[in-house]
């Protein structure tokens, strides 16, 4: 036991107790609607690391005085759901039945900035794609120009017969679904955003009919002199660096958030319409699993790999910043029987998402 005095003691759990209320505050976060309070709202964002500064109470305690152990011991029971939600433990699972279906979701940056595909020197992602042995795949930043065409992208992918293209907004950016599967019709989802959309594929899977809903919602537009302030509160964590960097980050996530609040309104409503269909919901959401449009989507579908994935399933690789921004829903009629955030290709600032399931 380390011998510590009755003050010093007190002070480290007043602060303990502080922690725990910024833990809790940013687990329950996601109830919070962004209309009406845009900045708690965003508290998930910190939930990983108020978490593992309550993890390190809950061990100083239990070397230093036990008896204040059982403090962190009950928040953390109370923020339970959120931990499992944000980092899942599936260490036992079956195998997949004969006949599972693989759907995959990739925000592909371009296709890794539109680099071209040839035989000598194929382009990454295109090459995943080919060996993924995905049943279906949903893709976002869509975009191609200069030395990759569209029609390099459907002959590289042609074992895959039935295929969509969505064009978005601005340019050459879209939404793509590549399917074995007939895609019997696609109905884009109307809600206000300028680069970004959603897309719903009605898709014959044998004698049945699967929609998969694909989304790329309101991204966090962080530009490079965001990131450089971002790196330089890392870099050097004095309180310039650090009042600088949040303040930047900040407004970019609260705006963001506010936008793609709306959108996941409209979302959630289309799902309720869609009720008693056996659904998929995939893509690039820019939201972490511990915000508000992970917790309306999880009202009516499953989160895939809360379901059947391990770990934090980081999605979003770049700049320093690690999250798991990208998802797969599915309704309560299918069975999910694996989920993973492939990290095997870094070419993209995301990795792919994949599961298998099947229906009931």
């Amino acid at each position: 036991m380390i011998h510590i005095g009755r003050f010093l003691g007190y002070i480290l759990l007043g602060i303990n107790a502080v922690m725990a209320a910024l833990l809790c505050l940013s687990a329950f976060s996601p109830s919070l609607n962004p209309h009406t309070s845009p900045v708690a709202s965003c508290a998930g964002l910190f939930f990983p690391i108020f978490l593992i500064i309550n993890i390190a109470f809950l061990f100083f305690w239990l070397v230093a005085y036990r008896r204040y152990a059982l403090f962190p011991i009950l928040v953390l029971l109370v923020c339970w759901n959120s931990i499992q939600t944000y980092f899942p433990m599936n260490w036992f699972q079956g195998n997949a039945p004969e006949g599972a279906i693989k759907v995959l979701s990739y925000n592909t940056r371009g296709f890794g900035d539109m680099k071209p595909h040839t035989k000598e020197k194929p382009n990454e992602v295109l090459e995943y794609l080919q060996n993924s042995e995905a049943d279906i795949i949903c893709l976002q930043e869509y975009i191609w120009m200069g030395k990759l065409q569209k029609k390099d992208i459907d002959y590289a992918l042609r074992k895959y017969p039935y295929r969509h293209y969505h064009p978005l907004a601005k340019g050459f950016n879209g939404l793509g679904c590549y399917s074995r599967y007939p895609i019997l019709s696609a109905k884009p989802i109307k809600y206000k955003s300028a680069s970004n959309g959603s897309i719903a594929y009605y898709i014959k899977v044998e004698n049945d009919t699967l929609v998969v809903i694909n989304n790329h919602l309101e991204s966090n537009r962080i530009l490079p002199s965001d990131v450089e302030a971002y790196q330089d509160m890392v870099d050097s964590p004095n309180q310039e660096n650090v009042s600088t960097g949040l303040r930047k980050l900040m407004k970019k996530f609260v705006e963001a958030n506010t936008i793609r609040s709306k959108q996941a309104d409209v979302l959630h409503e289309t799902i309720r319409g869609l009720k008693g269909k056996k659904l998929v919901v995939c893509g690039d959401f820019n939201d972490t699993p511990i915000s508000y449009t992970h917790h309306l989507l999880s009202e009516d579908l499953h989160d895939a790999f809360v379901e059947s994935g391990n770990g934090l399933g980081i999605s979003f690789n770049r700049n320093r910043m690690y999250f798991r921004i990208d998802h797969i829903f599915t309704s309560k009629n299918l069975s999910v029987h694996e989920c993973r955030v492939d990290d095997s290709i870094q070419v993209s600032d995301h990795n792919p998402i994949w599961c298998l399931l099947s229906f009931d």
